[in-house]
């Protein structure tokens, strides 16, 4: 039944956007180290745009504190150059085959920005999400002005739509305040 191809077809789109604003939310800084702060940056490693996990580990030996050892001696000017050009806003300091990033204490001004940017973020992915719900509409009512599906078809593949984009904006909705409450409370 063609319906339930466009209903599998949202469910995993719209747990695709799910996975994508939780990936994006993991970079945001909150109080404490994350190796998921810099997991996400590009170093330019040998003329090609590398993903740092690829080319080091990272660990958290502190609460303030990310040490980052490359697997290659040689990438550490490059990765420290990526740290620099990020958005970080971290100084890192090479520490022989390593580079220790120290994590300043966030600021109340500054934890109430990184709030805000969180929520944007959560309202992008919503609108994602009803988008997605929209064009799914759109494919089952044109199914149905063609004959594939009846009209009750239509109904019900529209109301599991529903359903499904009410369950994932909600879950937007608990991942942007754990994460805010997160920020704040760090």
């Amino acid at each position: 039944m063609p319906t339930k191809r466009v209903v599998s077809d949202v469910e995993s789109k719209m747990k695709n956007a799910v996975e994508v604003l939780h990936d994006e939310l993991r970079a945001f800084r909150s109080g404490r180290a994350s190796p998921a702060l810099v997991e996400h940056l590009k170093v330019d490693y040998y003329g090609t745009p590398t993903p740092l996990k690829q080319l080091a580990t990272t660990a958290t030996p502190q609460a303030d504190m990310i040490v980052i050892k490359p697997f290659d001696p040689a990438s550490i000017k490059d990765i420290e150059k990526a740290i620099k050009s990020s958005d970080l806003s971290i100084a890192p300091i090479v520490d022989g085959k390593f580079i220790r990033l120290n994590i300043p204490p966030l600021s109340e001004e500054r934890r109430r920005q990184l709030v805000q940017q969180a929520r944007q973020t959560g309202e992008q992915t919503k609108v994602i999400i009803r988008n997605i719900r929209r064009d799914a509409n759109k494919q089952l009512e044109k199914q149905q002005k063609d004959k594939l599906i009846t009209e009750d078809d239509l109904t019900v593949g529209k109301k599991r739509i529903d359903d499904i984009t009410k369950e994932n904006t909600d879950k937007v909705d608990e991942i942007i305040k754990n994460k805010a409450d997160e920020i704040m409370l760090d």
